[in-house]
């Protein structure tokens, strides 16, 4: 096409688009297209927007590295992660609901006995809580031998990655079911913290008017073959930040209850917390159903 309007501009991107490429790769590239050209109509974007965001995006690629992805930040922030997670994992078999893996997850965490604490260093007046409960699957039986990471913030709101004054993997561990399902650890009562907003993520904050903070939460990653991995995270019912978490990944049925530890226990808090994990055979069955 030699002469390019407003009219057919994004006509002409799509015809642009090789025949011989993937089904799927043209049907997300044709809404994308014809999304982002509507997008710039309907708000009239100027040039020098364009030109702004185009710099936004450069300085979000220059402070991303292996240990921080800022454009993965940015999907958090306008809610796009948690989002595609909502879309790809839905509950099928009413398994317990997932939400975003988040960025400071670490792969080979210590491997802990049921029941061991996670702590490697203590924090001037953190309360620590012992965390436990049943991975069942869908009919209700306990399943043994599941690998159950965790991970966690310390109680002054960082990630042990990102304090150099924190042992290597403190507030992490990986533990396993046992007979009856069972998973148990110590750990501490997580605090609400701030998502990295020194970068252009933190530029996009202030742009939208949000603040950075998340609620008080602990991660889990649970897995076992023949099950589907089940990636969650459990807030602290009193935490702040349960209605305004700055990355939308706050789910009603994610909020668990610590309560005061019994006279003598060895924590200060205790929290019941069972998980329900769908088989891969559950999907299959209902693939062959429909």
């Amino acid at each position: 096409m030699r002469n390019i309007t407003l009219e057919n501009i994004t006509e002409a991107v799509v015809a642009s688009m090789d025949g011989a490429i993937p089904e799927r790769n043209r049907e997300i590239m044709v809404a994308a297209l014809k999304h982002i050209h509507a997008f710039m109509k309907e708000v009239n974007l100027t040039y020098d927007e364009w030109l702004e965001a185009m710099e936004w995006m450069r300085r979000a690629g220059d402070i991303s590295d292996d240990a921080r992805n800022e454009f993965i930040l940015i999907s958090d922030i306008i809610g796009v992660e948690v989002l595609a997670d909502m879309l790809d994992k839905k509950p099928t078999h009413n398994e317990t609901i997932s939400t975003v893996l988040g960025p400071f997850y670490r792969d080979n965490p210590p491997v802990l006995p049921n029941g061991s604490s996670i702590i490697q260093k203590d924090f001037d007046k953190q309360e620590t809580v012992r965390v436990s409960g049943r991975i069942c699957d869908t009919d209700g039986n306990p399943v043994a031998g599941v690998t159950v990471d965790v991970w966690e913030d310390a109680p002054n709101g960082l990630y042990e990655q990102q304090d150099p004054d924190q042992p290597d993997y403190n507030l992490r561990g990986r533990l396993m079911t046992d007979q009856d399902g069972r998973y148990e650890f110590v750990g501490i009562r997580p605090v609400p913290y701030p998502i990295p907003y020194d970068g252009a993520a933190g530029e996009l904050l202030k742009y939208m008017g949000h603040h950075p903070w998340r609620p008080g939460h602990i991660h889990f990653m649970i897995m076992k073959d023949g099950f589907k991995t089940l990636i969650s995270q459990i807030y602290d019912s009193e935490t702040e930040y349960l209605d305004n978490d700055s990355v939308f990944a706050v789910k009603e049925d994610l909020i668990g209850t610590l309560q005061p530890a019994p006279d003598g226990a060895d924590t200060d808090y205790v929290m019941t917390f069972d998980f329900v994990i769908r088989s891969d055979a559950k999907l299959v069955q209902m693939a062959a159903a429909e």
